[in-house]
């Protein structure tokens, strides 16, 4: 028994020298950071600004993967099921992970699927509609045209469960209006719905909304944060616009693979805390209207608990359904 237990200990030994060995040399060929919706929208905006920064940190090429579909649980699924050797990441939203599995009947994955790295962006939502559009020069003409007529103003989203579509529902019951809900798959070709009129508003983030509305394509009716955004100082906020409090925004980070080693997830949360407080990386974000957020993986993962906890007794209460 002494001998088999002095064996376990040398195994145990041996195998925890190869973890240690493993994470020094990390990384040591290029990564791929998986973005769960299509090319252009939000969450694929800050893969590839964290991507960029975390690849000057690292020393290594960083591969964007756009893997959109199902509210985002397509991507998400594959990373939940990719080696755990933190080379494939997913730059995830708190909706994607801790409010979608709710409104599926068979969700993919569930939150303790996925390790957690750290924070890198909140991006504020705003209402968005055709800068041609005079029926609605203000956030208030649209909620009235909306009571008028239940049904008929349409509005898109970038998917099942997403922050976009939560806002949208959050909106219909503080405002007791009735929306034509579109869902898509992502922000961008919402966005050229939008602009092709086949869309009458959308809620969407500002970091994939922004370069339309500068063209001059489209304009902001509100953003729903508490305060005005610094980077569209004229846009009115949700309170603002129709005297009644709502706050929406998204939250992104990166996950690892379920089993990823805890050396691996230090050395990606150090290298991504540096990369996203790095002022190039800040920039970049406060261009199309996000701003830089880091964290501990505890952190992120307390967040991510949180929420799924809060969609859990909404889901109870009837309020988040499986569609």
């Amino acid at each position: 028994m002494v001998q088999l237990i002095k064996k376990w200990l040398t195994f145990l030994g041996w195998m925890a020298a190869c973890t240690l060995a493993s994470a020094q040399s990390f990384p040591n060929k290029p990564l791929t950071i998986v973005a769960p919706f299509a090319p252009g929208g939000n969450v694929d905006i800050v893969a590839r600004a964290v991507a960029q920064s975390l690849s000057n940190v690292l020393g290594q090429s960083i591969l964007v993967d756009n893997r959109a579909g199902a509210g985002g649980s397509i991507g998400s699924a594959f990373v939940s099921r990719a080696e755990p050797d933190g080379y494939t990441l997913l730059l995830a939203t708190t909706n994607t992970i801790s409010v979608l599995p709710y409104m599926m009947k068979n969700p993919p994955y569930k939150p303790s699927n996925f390790q957690p790295v750290g924070l890198a962006a909140i991006s504020p939502l705003v209402i968005v509609v055709r800068a041609d559009d005079q029926r609605f020069p203000d956030t208030s003409s649209l909620i009235t045209l909306a009571k008028k007529e239940p049904g008929r103003i349409s509005v898109g989203h970038s998917g099942l469960g997403t922050s976009n579509h939560i806002t949208v529902l959050r909106i219909e019951d503080v405002m007791r209006a009735e929306f034509n809900v579109i869902p898509y798959k992502g922000s961008t070709p919402a966005l050229t719905d939008l602009m092709g009129g086949q869309l009458d508003f959308m809620i969407d983030q500002l970091s994939s909304s922004k370069g339309f509305v500068d063209s001059g394509k489209l304009k902001l009716l509100a953003v729903l944060s508490k305060d005005r955004d610094s980077s569209i100082p004229n846009t009115p906020t949700f309170l603002e616009s129709t005297r009644v409090e709502l706050e929406a925004n998204t939250t992104s980070g990166l996950l690892a693979p379920p089993g990823t080693s805890p050396e691996i997830i230090k050395v990606l949360n150090m290298a991504l805390i540096k990369a996203v407080n790095d002022p190039a990386y800040k920039i970049r974000l406060t261009g199309v209207g996000s701003i830089a957020k880091s964290s501990t993986p505890q952190e992120w993962g307390a967040l991510l608990n949180q929420e799924s906890l809060n969609s859990q007794k909404l889901a109870q209460a009837g309020k988040l359904k499986a569609e």
